[in-house]
């Protein structure tokens, strides 16, 4: 789960998908589909295929993989994908948005819905948080032995916006279709990039006081992280864990 750009929260979000690579592959397979579906097979002149070719790449999709699902996209042999956003509020109106990915609208409203009630929260209609929210690239690089100077030329250089140093690594920002260029350029440049990825950044985050409320969002979290339909969920809590 991305909460706002902590290297915290993103650590937390590779464990959990080290842990469940089969989960991931699937996921960026059906963000695939929906690309080539809707601009064709050829990255070249599907900006945002190539986005998710390097995606799948950061995530060690193999090769063969990416190839077969494009080709299977192509050819009109896969499943009717397309891209669902839910906005809604968690516990103490914390900002949630929901990107999905799904064969039937349906069910996934209904599971979304559903996880929402349970756990103190609400879905609102399209437009009610994502304003709260801007969307960016975030590169993280291992900070040990690096001069940050240096590493800021090479940066700015690829087309980052601006770099900040926390918990022992550099955290940079790009826009968001400039990501995956910039962590080619670091990792050329030698420096060893922990994470790359396109994120949802909020204006301002709210901290949960009540144990209830945490233990509530943390569930909500967990049951969204669990569906296959999912594919990314933002937020603006300022979690400590």
């Amino acid at each position: 789960m991305s909460g706002h750009s902590k290297w915290k929260n993103i650590m937390h979000k590779k464990e959990k998908t080290d842990a469940q690579k089969a989960k991931t592959f699937t996921k960026i397979g059906k963000e695939i589909a929906v690309a080539v579906k809707a601009g064709g097979p050829d990255p070249v002149s599907n900006s945002k295929l190539k986005d998710l070719i390097a995606k799948a790449k950061a995530n060690n999709v193999p090769n063969d993989n990416i190839e077969r699902i494009i080709k299977k996209a192509a050819s009109n042999e896969s499943d009717n994908y397309e891209e669902v956003v839910y906005e809604g509020y968690g516990p103490s109106g914390i900002a949630i948005i929901v990107v999905t990915t799904t064969d039937n609208r349906n069910r996934t409203a209904s599971e979304v819905r559903h996880y929402f009630d349970k756990f103190g929260g609400n879905l609102g209609t399209t437009g009610c948080v994502s304003f709260m929210f801007s969307d960016k690239g975030i590169v993280v690089v291992d900070g040990e032995g690096v001069e940050e100077d240096a590493l800021m030329e090479v940066a700015l250089e690829a087309g980052a916006e601006d770099i900040n140093s926390e918990d022992g690594v550099f955290e940079i920002t790009t826009e968001p279709n400039l990501v995956y260029e910039v962590k080619d350029a670091l990792e050329a440049a030698g420096y060893k990039v922990l994470s790359a990825e396109e994120d949802k950044i909020p204006a301002s985050t709210v901290t949960l006081t009540g144990e209830d409320d945490i233990i509530k969002m943390n569930k909500l979290l967990d049951m969204l992280d669990e569906n296959e339909d999912v594919q990314d969920v933002y937020h603006n809590w300022e979690n400590d864990q």
